[in-house]
C-alpha cells in the first residue's frame, strides 16, 4: 500500500520547514532545490544513465550544443527545456513573449537557437510557480530519445519506514499523487536497509513493478537503482524523484527528467553541491530573512505574522482563520532575536504588498517581551508603519514590554490573548 506520508512527501520535500523553537533561535531547514540540468550532471557523475546533451547560457551556446548532438547523430530530436525551479514547463507560458511550453521538440539547431532567444530573461509560469513565474537563466538541450514505456520512481525519507523507501510504478510521466489516488494498486513501496542497501531482491520488486520480464531488462533497471541509491547515500540526499524512468527504443533505460532535494545539515560535507544554490529562484523575502537569521513563510492572505516558534505560528495562523482572517505570511522571530532582528521582520512583512495588517504574538521565555517591545517601537518608527499593528505579549517582563508600547504614543493596538489578538486584526482590516 502507498502510504499517505510518502504520496505527500514526494513533490513537497523541496518546501521550507521551520525547527522548532526549544530555548534559542530556530533554524530555517531549506532544502537544495537543484536545476534540472544540475541534477543530470550529477546522476551522470554517479554512473545514472541520462540524455546527452549540455546546458547552455545564451542563445548561442544553445544552438551550439544543438550542433554538436547533430553532429553525432544526425536527424536526432532537439529537446529544449527552460531551467526553472518547477514542475509543470511543458504546459507553461511566457509572460513578455506570450510563447507557450517551456519545453520544445525541435529538428535544427537554428530553431533551438530562436526559442531559446524567446525564452532567456523571460519568466515562465507554470501550476508550481506563482503568476509572476520564474526567470529564465538557463536552458538544457538533450538529444531526443525514442520512448516504448516510462516509469516513476523516486527515493525518499519516510518517518513510516523510518528511512528511506524506493516508490515506484508502472505509471510514469504522471502526477504520483493523481495514481496514489485513483489505482493506488499501481504504486509500489520498497524500504531500504541502509546498513545493507539496495539488495537483489530489492531490485526485483522494482523492476517486476516495471514489468520488465527480460533479464537484460531486468539487469539494466537494477543498474539504474543502485546508482541511483548510491547517489542518493553519497550526497545526503532527502529526495530523488525520476518522472518519467523511460525504457528507450535501443533498449536503455534513462533518467529523463530529475528533482534532487538536499538538507541543508549536510551542507558541510557537500559544499561543491551546495554552490550550486541559484538565489534568483527564490523569493527575496527568503533570502533577506535568511540573511537575518530568520525563519520566513510567504502566504496568500492579508495579515503578516511575526511570532517565536513554529507551533505558536500554527496556532496564531489557525486563529486569524477561525475569525474570518486570513494569514500573508508568518516570520519566526526564534528565541533570541535582537531589536535589530525585529526591525528587519517588520521591513520583511510589510514588503508583502498584500499585508493589510500586522498581528505580533509573542510568548516571552528566554525572548524577553520587554525587548520584543523595545523592538516593536523602533521599527514602526523606522518602517514609517501605515497598517494596523495589533500586539499580543506574554510571558517574561511582560508589564514592562506594554508599558514601553503604551509610553510610545505609537497607534499600537494591544491584546491580553491570542483569541482577542487575532479577532482585533481581523476587525482593525474591516
Amino acid at each position: 500500500m502507498f502510504s499517505s506520508s510518502i504520496g505527500l512527501t514526494a513533490r513537497r520535500m523541496a518546501a521550507t520547514r521551520i525547527a522548532p523553537t526549544l530555548g534559542s533561535n530556530s533554524q530555517q531547514l531549506r532544502f537544495l532545490n537543484l536545476h534540472e540540468y544540475q541534477s543530470k550532471d550529477l546522476m551522470e557523475s554517479h554512473s545514472v544513465k541520462v540524455q546527452e546533451g549540455r546546458s547552455a547560457s545564451t542563445p548561442a551556446a544553445a544552438k551550439d550544443v544543438a550542433a554538436s548532438i547533430l553532429s553525432a547523430t544526425p536527424g536526432a530530436d532537439l529537446i529544449l527545456k527552460a531551467q526553472i525551479h518547477a514542475g509543470g514547463r511543458g504546459k507553461g507560458y511566457f509572460v513578455k513573449s506570450g510563447l507557450k511550453g517551456g519545453v520544445k521538440i525541435l529538428t535544427t539547431a537554428d530553431e533551438v537557437e530562436g526559442f531559446a532567444d524567446q525564452m532567456f530573461g523571460d519568466n515562465l509560469v507554470t501550476k508550481q510557480t506563482s503568476e509572476d513565474g520564474q526567470t529564465v537563466n538557463m536552458v538544457l538541450v538533450n538529444k531526443g530519445i525514442n520512448i516504448t514505456d516510462e516509469f516513476y520512481f523516486a527515493i525518499l525519507l519516510d518517518r513510516g519506514v523510518g528511512g528511506p523507501c524506493i516508490v515506484a510504478s508502472v505509471e510514469g510521466g504522471m502526477d504520483i499523487e493523481a495514481v496514489a489516488e485513483e489505482t493506488p494498486e499501481k504504486i509500489v513501496t520498497v524500504p531500504i536497509d541502509i546498513f545493507k542497501g539496495v539488495t537483489d531482491e530489492d531490485c526485483k520488486v522494482i523492476s517486476d513493478a516495471y514489468g520488465l520480464t527480460d533479464p537484460a531488462l531486468a539487469a539494466k533497471c537494477a543498474k539504474q537503482v543502485r546508482s541511483l541509491y548510491g547517489m542518493f547515500a553519497a550526497t545526503d540526499a532527502t529526495q530523488v524523484e525520476i518522472n518519467p524512468l523511460a525504457l528507450a527504443d535501443d533498449n536503455e533505460i534513462y533518467c529523463v527528467d530529475a528533482k534532487l532535494n538536499f538538507d541543508d545539515n549536510a551542507k558541510f560535507r557537500q559544499e561543491d553541491i551546495f554552490a550550486m544554490r541559484d538565489i534568483s529562484m527564490e523569493d527575496p523575502r527568503d533570502i533577506k530573512a535568511e540573511e537575518a537569521g530568520l525563519n520566513y513563510i510567504g502566504l496568500d492572505g492579508s495579515i503578516g505574522c511575526m511570532v517565536n516558534g513554529a507551533g505558536l505560528a500554527m496556532a496564531t495562523m489557525d486563529i486569524i482563520k477561525l475569525n474570518g482572517g486570513s494569514p500573508a505570511n508568518f516570520l519566526d522571530v526564534g528565541g533570541g532575536a535582537t531589536k535589530e532582528q525585529v526591525a528587519e521582520a517588520f521591513k520583511i512583512l510589510t514588503s508583502d504588498p498584500n499585508v493589510e495588517g500586522l498581528l505580533v504574538n509573542i510568548f516571552g521565555g528566554i525572548m524577553k517581551c520587554d525587548v520584543i517591545a523595545e523592538g516593536i517601537v523602533a521599527a514602526h518608527k523606522e518602517v514609517g508603519l501605515e497598517v494596523p499593528l495589533i500586539v499580543r505579549l506574554e510571558g517574561t517582563n511582560v508589564e514592562m514590554g506594554k508599558k514601553i508600547m503604551e509610553e510610545s504614543g505609537l497607534p499600537i493596538i494591544t491584546a491580553d490573548n491570542l483569541d482577542e489578538a487575532a479577532a482585533k486584526a481581523v476587525q482593525a482590516l474591516a
